[in-house]
């Protein structure tokens, strides 16, 4: 009997101690409502005294308990509020059966109080957002939206550059891409990245002049907690570091600074890296394409610029012509881009007169295809016809043909007789060749209008061949 009895006793000291041991507060009630138990946690959330509290009703101690409820009910309470010493708590009330009866409540306070609970939600809240940024940081770094097939034109010499960049994506060597501004430089990068053996790894976009001297370190190579200030908490991983086993597209590489030039070449002779503020050595391991609208070899001639970096750059070169090089490919192209603009704008898709190709063909194109993009852009979102005609177009592109000292020569009368010109064939064509509409449009007299259609040698009904 005795063993018994020492038996019973140790269990019933490691129940206590397992009861102690629950980090929350807990409280144990019998079917009256009347404490029984309470744990360690609990005398301490609440400065109580079990010999004073242990006995009283539970009412006595928290006037709003429910546990005597539990009791007669029989339906356990879970994620309750209840206030406690003036604040709210969090609780679950659930009621202890045996053999179908309830012969008891247990209490559980989950939380110190519920404003803690609170500004855990906030914090999970916040670092949602952050998970949410830096996916849709990564998705973008990674994302590449052009192939191949992205490159419109029929040129010969668009067609030879597709060539040799498909040809070059089968490989690992460096790629520089030349070509003036709007050439499509990045199409290219993009293009030969998707079409290569790292396509389903990252493609990681930097440009070298956008990134402020100072930062473009730590953004390459990523930084460890505290290497400078402002700096996050955790550091941050570097560009080369995301890009493993994809494409690094160095843009702009003609604006890297001088002082950054021997650590990236560093970083392609050895295939290695270090955050700024540590000395953990990374291995790397990226296909590099850069890209520059300026003459790097004269930079090195000027020593603006690293020969033995150059030379590791440029293994396979590719040259981007310019679009005036390439007329044949302007309409293509044109067309391709309306199709592209009125798709993203759900709007009715246009065509060029034939007039408008040839001034379209005509026009020297200094910002190449970007440009030709935006010009496009403004003039079908300016007008309603559903055909864009030669006077649509800006001032610029219609006289852009003549060379630079035909225009020099070019008195702002002209310009201005030859717009009056084009305004009043517009307004004619907008009437239907009514006299008294169209000088309505103008806003002249219709004696003013007969006057300049004689002077301009306007036909005074329409003529199908304009």
């Amino acid at each position: 009997m005795d063993e018994e009895i020492r038996t019973l006793n140790e269990k019933l000291e490691m129940y206590k101690c397992i009861f102690n041991c629950i980090h929350d507060g807990c409280e144990v009630t019998d079917n009256k409502g009347y404490i029984t138990h309470f744990n360690d946690n609990y005398k301490k959330f609440f400065g109580l005294d079990p010999n004073v509290q242990i006995g009283k009703h539970c009412t006595e101690v928290w006037e709003d308990s429910r546990m005597h409820i539990v009791a007669e009910t029989g339906i356990a309470e879970i994620n309750k509020t209840q206030k406690m010493d003036g604040k709210e708590m969090l609780v679950h009330r659930i009621p202890i059966h045996k053999d179908g009866k309830v012969i008891g409540v247990f209490g559980q306070v989950l939380f110190k109080d519920v404003e803690e609970l609170k500004k855990i939600a906030q914090r999970l809240v916040l670092l949602e957002s952050k998970v949410a940024f830096y996916e849709k940081e990564i998705l973008e770094l990674r994302s590449t939206r052009y192939t191949f097939d992205s490159i419109v034109g029929v040129s010969q010499a668009i067609v030879s550059r597709k060539n040799e960049a498909l040809k070059a994506a089968s490989n690992h060597l460096a790629i520089l891409i030349t070509g003036e501004s709007g050439t499509g430089k990045e199409l290219f990068s993009q293009a030969i990245h998707n079409a290569s053996p790292r396509r389903l790894n990252p493609f990681i976009r930097i440009n070298c002049s956008a990134i402020p001297r100072d930062l473009l370190e730590a953004e390459l190579f990523g930084y460890e907690k505290g290497a400078f200030t402002g700096a996050r908490s955790a550091g941050k991983m570097g560009k080369f570091d995301l890009a493993h086993e994809g494409t690094v597209f160095l843009d702009e590489i003609g604006d890297l600074p001088l002082e950054m030039q021997p650590k990236l070449l560093r970083v392609l002779e050895e295939k290695e890296c270090a955050r700024v503020g540590g000395t953990t050595i990374h291995k790397t391991d990226f296909r590099l394409i850069t890209a520059t609208n300026k003459d790097l070899e004269e930079m090195v001639a000027e020593e603006k610029f690293r020969n033995d970096l150059y030379y590791r750059l440029n293994v396979i070169p590719l040259n981007i012509p310019p679009l005036r090089e390439r007329q044949e490919d302007i309409i293509p192209l044109a067309e391709h881009l309306m199709t592209k603009i009125a798709e993203e704008a759900s709007m009715v898709e246009k065509k060029l007169h034939r007039k408008t190709k040839k001034v379209l063909i005509g026009y020297d194109w200094p910002g190449n295809v970007r440009e030709l993009s935006n010009v496009l852009e403004r003039v079908l979102f300016s007008m309603e016809d559903e055909t864009i005609h030669s006077h649509d177009l800006p001032v610029y592109i219609r006289y852009g043909r003549k060379d630079v000292k035909a225009l020099s020569r070019v008195r702002l009368k002209d310009i201005r007789e030859k717009t009056d010109e084009e305004t009043i064939r517009y307004a004619l064509e907008k009437s239907g060749y009514n006299k008294v509409k169209a000088a309505a449009l103008l806003g002249i007299h219709r004696s003013v209008l007969y006057r300049k259609m004689k002077r301009f040698c306007v036909p005074l009904k329409r003529n199908d061949d304009t």
